[in-house]
């Protein structure tokens, strides 16, 4: 026995009891259940979904007291987990964690939609609030539809088998669905013998949450997925690379050429080493965007002095829950919580010498984690710069997106209703790529700081191919940069120079900046890589026009408080820019600019230095 705060756990034969107001009684009438008839000595299920336990109707529902196949049969639930059918299934005993997720962006897609309707003019704000399972038939409703209402939870999984990179939705089942080797050998024996012969190995439902639970859905968009495991988007196809080292072929038959994998994914962990249940599942209130509902940090793991941390029998209910799954056995520590919630990780903690342990998900490895170095923790220049913007090797970029209708394609298919049907939108893409990020400033209530940045949507839109009667507009144009989380972590931090006289990362595009010094006077010159969009005669990949002014209401972001430099953080930036002209990033003089600041050091220069003149 042991206890918690307000809490009391007993372990019963192996099975953990929860007194309290949410008790779980062990049932001694389960075997009553006529399913035992039929499926007895069936193997593979978690210890917390054993039959023996909970029985079977708890999940899959039916009639538990006729020993008639076709009656027992009656309303059963072949595939529970669906949302569907969650609140008969799952959410009889996890109904809190069923508020969640029904809530969590997962579910709603609501950032996803209300950036859509924004782009086709159907909405004024970035920030409305949506629910996918509410789409009409608009041009933009639609358009979601046939490109990307394939990405939610509540996306049927009406067939038998694991969770593979192909999958999407599922309910519960995107995550907690496992299948072991016996189990898959067991369903295809099911399968070919035209469902005959009874599986004696069942899936498991449970917390093991792997890789490939998470690929499906974020393999697309910004590909965080794929950006982990050093995989990079292109637009060849499979015959142009067959047998050619350095790509990769995923399932869907996309082309991913091999790039610096995420130093995380290099050490064996996984997504839900740091998302953990109370981030991926939402803690039951709606957000607008992705980068709202997560709540974890770097610093969190990776933190200045002392972690934030709380002791094991302040932990609730359901981390205590997940920590006795995973069979932990450091309750007498300290446990890493995210300073932004308080939510707890339950796989970290401390010792009594304060230094740090992470316990990977994967394979039970542990990992120390590492305070932040002198060079972040000591820096005074850089405070308002995320750990994304110097830490991340590259993110992908895509540009000259066009998005028409084809009113005409006969296997069009509805990803939502999941059903074919006629006319869809297609989307022609001219190019994907990576580089170093670019940055932009997010300031909100929380306050200010700088982000890594992508190409989003530099898109045309052809409203007319829906609709003669849409818009005089037929064309739309947006050049929308994104915040961008890249998932491409390392330990080494870009170079002085990839920031401050970089034209990709200042939000000119790609292209070369050259300070030019004549008759004693420093000048920047850009000269753009692509050529100008004939929307607004700016380059085809930039975000805002080199050192000059944008209207203010002009939006150049798919977020509300997410913007590019000003032109004044502009000339701050290519002043640092103008110093590494002469001086080296690890000089003294420079060194000097991260501890006083630029101003306090410009005062002091030579008669031989040239600061730019605008």
């Amino acid at each position: 026995m042991f206890y918690l705060k307000n809490k009391t756990f007993f372990e019963t034969e192996g099975v953990y009891k929860k007194i309290d107001e949410h008790a779980f009684v062990h049932e001694n009438n389960l075997h009553a259940e006529s399913c035992f008839a039929c499926h007895q000595n069936t193997k593979g299920y978690s210890k917390y979904h054993n039959p023996e336990i909970i029985g079977c109707a708890s999940c899959h529902l039916g009639n538990v007291t006729s020993f008639v196949k076709e009656e027992a049969h009656k309303n059963m639930v072949l595939i529970p987990g669906n949302l569907s059918d969650a609140t008969q299934t799952c959410g009889k005993c996890h109904a809190n964690e069923l508020h969640k997720i029904e809530n969590s962006l997962m579910t709603t897609n609501s950032g996803l939609i209300a950036v859509d309707k924004f782009v086709f003019g159907e909405s004024n704000s970035l920030d409305a609030h949506y629910h996918i399972k509410d789409l009409k038939n608009s041009a933009s409703d639609k358009h979601v539809r046939d490109l990307c209402a394939n990405c939610h939870l509540g996306a049927q999984k009406t067939n038998f088998g694991a969770i593979t990179q192909m999958s999407r939705g599922g309910g519960c089942n995107g995550c907690h669905l496992n299948y072991s080797k016996e189990a898959e050998q067991d369903l295809q024996k099911y399968i070919s013998s035209n469902k005959k012969v009874v599986p004696s190995f069942h899936p498991s439902t449970d917390i093991f949450v792997n890789y490939n639970h998470c690929f499906g859905c974020h393999s697309r968009s910004s590909r965080i997925s794929t950006n982990y495991i050093g995989l990079q988007e292109t637009l060849l196809e499979e015959n142009e690379v067959h047998n050619q080292l350095g790509y990769t072929v995923l399932e869907d038959k996309r082309v991913y050429k091999e790039l610096q994998k995420d130093i995380h994914h290099t050490k064996g962990m996984l997504c839900i080493d740091c998302h953990s249940s109370h981030e991926v599942m939402g803690d039951g209130k709606k957000y607008a965007h992705a980068e709202q509902a997560v709540k974890i940090q770097c610093t969190d793991c990776h933190f200045k002095e002392k972690p934030n941390t709380m002791p094991f029998d302040s932990l609730d209910i359901e981390s205590v829950l997940v920590y006795m799954h995973r069979e932990y056995t450091h309750s007498d520590k300290k446990i890493i919580a995210v300073k932004k919630d308080n939510h707890p990780l339950v796989n970290t903690y401390v010792n009594t010498s304060g230094d740090a342990f992470l316990i990977g998900k994967k394979d039970g490895k542990l990992h120390k984690l590492n305070p932040q170095g002198d060079v972040c923790s000591k820096d005074n220049a850089h405070k308002d710069v995320s750990c994304a913007t110097c830490h991340s090797s590259w993110t992908p970029r895509c540009i000259g997106c066009h998005n028409q209708f084809d009113a005409q394609e006969v296997k069009a298919f509805d990803l939502l209703d999941k059903k074919f049907t006629k006319g869809q939108w297609k989307e022609y893409v001219a190019e994907f790529s990576s580089s170093i990020p670019a940055m932009g400033v997010r300031e909100n209530k929380e306050g200010r700081v700088i982000e890594p940045a992508i190409p989003g949507m530099i898109m045309t839109i052809d409203v007319n191919s829906f609709s003669k009667k849409t818009k005089k507009e037929s064309l739309l144009f947006h050049r929308l940069y994104a915040p961008n989380s890249p998932h491409t972590t390392t330990k080494e931090v870009r170079n002085c120079a990839s920031c401050h006289s970089d034209a990709a990362t200042l939000g000119y595009g790609k292209g070369s900046l050259v300070y030019e010094i004549k008759n004693h006077k420093g000048k920047w010159v850009f000269t753009p890589e692509y050529a100008l969009n004939s929307h607004d005669n700016l380059p085809e990949d930039a975000w805002i026009p080199f050192l000059k002014k944008v209207d203010k209401k002009t939006i150049n972001s798919t977020r509300s408080d997410f913007r590019p430099f000003s032109v004044a953080e502009q000339k701050k930036l290519l002043l640092v820019g103008a110093c590494l002209q002469c001086h080296k990033e690890d000089s003294k003089v420079m060194k000097q600019t991260l501890q006083f600041g630029m101003q306090s050091v410009v005062k002091k220069i030579s008669a031989s230095c040239v600061l730019p003149t605008y």
